[in-house]
C-alpha cells in the first residue's frame, strides 16, 4: 500500500494545479476514491469530501489534505518532475494528498471498527486562495467534533514533531505603499520630489520596524518584497509602489502592527516631499491549537516516532502561515508539524516531498482517527492491487 502511495503520489507531482484550477487533481482524488469503495462529495469546486462510518456512535474526527500547487518552475532533477512549466508542487501537497488517500484505504478495510465518523477533506487552494474558508461555507465540517492536520517542514530532523498547545503558524498579511512624488528629469533631481529616494527610506524604516516598535521577543516578521518605478533610466517617475508581507504570532496585534507600517512610511517619505499611501491586505489568522486535540496528537505521534513532542518547542509558533487557521476557529483540532529531514525548503524549485513520511504519517492519521495502527494489527496483511497510474 505504501508503494502504491508512493507512485501516486509522484503522478500528483508531475501535474500540478494552481489554487482553483485543481480539476484534473480533484478528479484523481476522486476517482481513487471510488476505486476503494466511497462516496464522495464535491466542495467548493475543486474540494472533496467523503465520510467514513457514517453511523458509527463516537466523536466525529475530520483529517485534511491540501492538494493546490505553487506557480514555480521546478530544477529538482527527479524523474517525477513537473510536466506543467512554471508550476511545481514546491511545498508537498502532493504528499499530504497521498497520505490522506493511504489512510483512507486502511480505514476502509476497518471501517466497521472505526469507533465515530471520519471525514476525509481534500482542499483546494491552500496557497492564498483561502480554500478552508470557502470548504467550510460549503459543509465541509459538518457534525465534526474535531479536526487534524499536518505539514512536512524540511529542516527539521525526520520524524520530528512540532505541535504546540497553542499557535503552531503565523498569521499574516500583505501591504501595499504607494508613494506620489514628482517625476522629473534625471538632471535635475533638485526640482523634483523623488518617490525612489523616498521609498529606500521607507525600506530601511521597515527593516527596524520590529526592533524598533515591538517588545524583546515579539514573534513578528516585515518583509518588503517588491520595489516598482519609473519606465525609463533618464526620468524620475512621479510615483513608485513598494509592497511586502507581515507575519505575526499574535493576530491580536494585526491592527497595530499595521498602524506602525503606515506611520513608518509617512515618516520615512516626509524629507522627501514624498507622501505615503499604505493598504493593508489581511490574509491568513494564526493556526492555533487547541490543547486537548494537540495533546492526543502528541501522544499519538510519540507512539508512531518514538519520540515524545514538546508541548512547548521553542521553535514554534513558526513565521509560515496556514489557511487551516480557518478550521480551528470553527471548531477544536490540531495541527503538526512533521520534519522531513535536511533538504531544499518549501517553495524552493529544486524541493520534492520525502516519501519516507508517507507511511509514518498515515499511521499517525489512522490512529488519531481511532483505527488499528497497521504495525500494531495482529491479522494477516490483506492482499492489494496496486492501482494503476492514470494518464492526464
Amino acid at each position: 500500500m505504501v508503494q502504491d502511495a508512493t507512485a501516486f503520489r509522484r503522478e500528483l507531482h508531475q501535474f500540478p494545479e494552481l489554487a482553483w484550477e485543481e480539476k484534473d487533481t480533484a478528479h484523481r482524488v476522486r476517482q481513487r476514491l471510488t476505486s476503494l469503495g466511497l462516496t464522495w462529495t464535491e466542495h467548493a469546486g475543486t474540494g472533496t469530501t467523503a465520510i467514513l462510518a457514517p453511523a458509527a456512535p463516537g466523536k466525529h474526527i475530520a483529517l485534511r489534505a491540501d492538494i493546490d500547487g505553487l506557480p514555480i518552475q521546478e530544477s529538482s532533477g527527479v524523474d517525477w518532475s513537473s510536466t506543467h512549466d512554471g508550476r511545481m508542487h514546491a511545498c508537498g501537497h502532493d504528499g499530504h494528498t497521498a497520505t490522506l488517500l493511504l489512510t483512507a484505504e486502511w480505514l476502509v478495510r476497518h471501517e466497521q471498527n472505526l469507533p465515530g465518523p471520519v471525514t476525509l477533506i481534500f482542499q483546494p487552494a491552500e496557497e492564498g486562495g483561502h480554500g478552508a474558508k470557502h470548504m467550510i461555507e460549503a459543509g465541509a465540517l459538518d457534525g465534526v467534533d474535531a479536526i487534524y492536520g499536518w505539514h512536512n517542514w524540511p529542516g527539521i530532523p525526520e520524524g520530528q514533531i512540532f505541535c504546540p498547545d497553542g499557535v503552531v503558524m503565523a498569521a499574516n498579511g500583505t501591504f501595499r505603499i504607494t508613494l506620489h512624488g514628482r517625476g522629473g528629469h534625471g538632471s535635475q533631481p533638485e526640482a523634483c520630489r523623488d518617490p525612489l529616494a523616498a521609498g529606500a527610506a521607507v525600506v530601511g524604516k521597515l527593516k527596524t520596524l520590529i526592533n524598533d516598535q515591538f517588545p524583546s521577543g515579539t514573534r513578528m516578521v516585515v518583509s518588503p518584497t517588491r520595489f516598482h518605478a519609473g519606465e525609463s533610466d533618464t526620468v524620475i517617475p512621479d510615483q513608485a509602489v513598494l509592497s511586502g508581507s507581515i507575519r505575526l504570532a499574535d493576530d491580536s496585534l494585526r491592527n497595530q502592527l499595521n498602524a506602525k507600517i503606515r506611520e513608518a512610511a509617512e515618516e520615512a517619505s516626509a524629507p522627501f516631499g514624498v507622501t505615503a499611501e499604505v493598504e493593508p491586505f489581511p490574509r491568513y489568522g494564526s493556526t492555533v491549537n487547541t490543547p486537548a486535540e494537540a495533546a492526543r496528537l502528541r501522544t499519538e505521534a510519540a507512539e508512531v516516532f518514538g519520540t515524545t513532542p514538546d508541548p512547548k518547542p521553542e521553535s514554534v509558533p513558526v513565521m509560515a502561515s496556514e489557511d487551516f487557521s480557518y478550521y480551528l476557529k470553527t471548531c477544536p483540532g490540531a495541527f503538526a508539524l512533521i520534519g522531513a529531514g535536511e533538504g531544499p525548503s518549501l517553495h524552493n524549485p529544486q524541493y520534492d516531498f520525502n516519501d519516507a513520511l508517507l507511511s509514518p504519517a498515515a499511521r499517525l492519521l489512522i490512529r488519531l482517527a481511532g483505527g488499528v495502527d497497521p504495525l500494531q494489527d495482529a491479522r494477516p496483511p490483506l492482499a492489494t492491487t496496486p492501482t494503476q497510474g492514470m494518464t492526464p
